[in-house]
């Protein structure tokens, strides 16, 4: 067992999961790889009876910034060693529909595998297999979890680089704190200037001669319209500059003008 392993296998678990290729035959999917590692926050790579990559070949030119820490900084242990130090998960295409089968069942996708490994208090190894027939069912039999990716019935193989890279999106939680993530939260307008544009609204209407009675449902229609939207200040903003402009140089029919 190398440094590093011994490093994620101490007291208290492991920071980030590794990710280990068994056997993989093409080195462009392992610089692909190695590139979605850099992209989610991953670090360890671990390659199992993996061929030598050329500094100057494929694995190298599509691994991107990767090629600089995470492709040459990689590890060569065994199956054994990833299944006696790691919290192993392996992902397959193939899946059993229905518990008559352990071999690929139960299975989780990456989406749920992400909340789930939260409480996983030990180092966790992703498993990806081979590109023509993924995992064996000997190899996954002596792994702890099973992971699949949602896809079409008609056609749910995906190659080996793309099912890494949705993985690991998907998982990224697991490599990246808060502070590495984008903020989700939208930059919503302040509630007085969303009521601003409400009022705008409403004298845009007025001025172009909407009927009086369906004025009312026009409003509320628009008021949950941009409740749905959450628009930002900006946005909020040009809307009422719109709207502002429109009444302005509105010309209502006449009925309208007697109001």
């Amino acid at each position: 067992m190398s440094d590093r392993q011994a490093a994620s296998s101490g007291e208290g678990g492991a920071g980030a999961p590794a990710v280990a290729v068994v056997d993989p035959q093409t080195p462009g999917n392992v610089g692909t790889i190695a590139r979605a590692m850099k992209n989610f926050g991953f670090s360890e790579l671990l390659l199992i009876d993996a061929p030598e990559l050329d500094p100057e070949g494929e694995a190298y030119g599509f691994a991107g910034q990767a090629r600089e820490d995470i492709l040459p900084d990689h590890e060569r242990p065994s199956f054994e060693d990833l299944i006696e130090h790691y919290y192993t998960v392996g992902f397959t295409a193939t899946t059993n529909e229905n518990a008559t089968s352990h071999v690929r069942y139960p299975f989780a996708t990456p989406a749920e595998l992400a909340e789930e490994l939260t409480d996983v208090d030990a180092p966790v190894c992703f498993v990806f297999g081979r590109e023509d027939n993924g995992l064996t069912n000997e190899e996954l039999s002596r792994i702890d979890r099973i992971c699949a990716i949602p896809a079409s019935a008609d056609y749910p193989v995906l190659n080996l680089g793309q099912a890494a890279t949705i993985s690991l999106y998907e998982l990224r939680g697991l490599a990246m704190d808060e502070t590495q993530l984008p903020d989700p939260d939208h930059d919503r307008a302040a509630e007085g200037e969303i009521e601003r544009l409400y009022d705008h609204f409403e004298d845009f209407l007025a001025s172009n001669g909407h009927p009086k009675e369906k004025r009312p449902k026009a409003g509320r229609m628009f008021r949950r319209l941009i409740g749905r939207a959450h628009p930002t200040n900006r946005e909020a903003s040009t809307l009422t500059g719109i709207f502002r402009r429109g009444a302005q140089f509105a010309d209502p029919p006449e009925e309208a003008r007697e109001e």
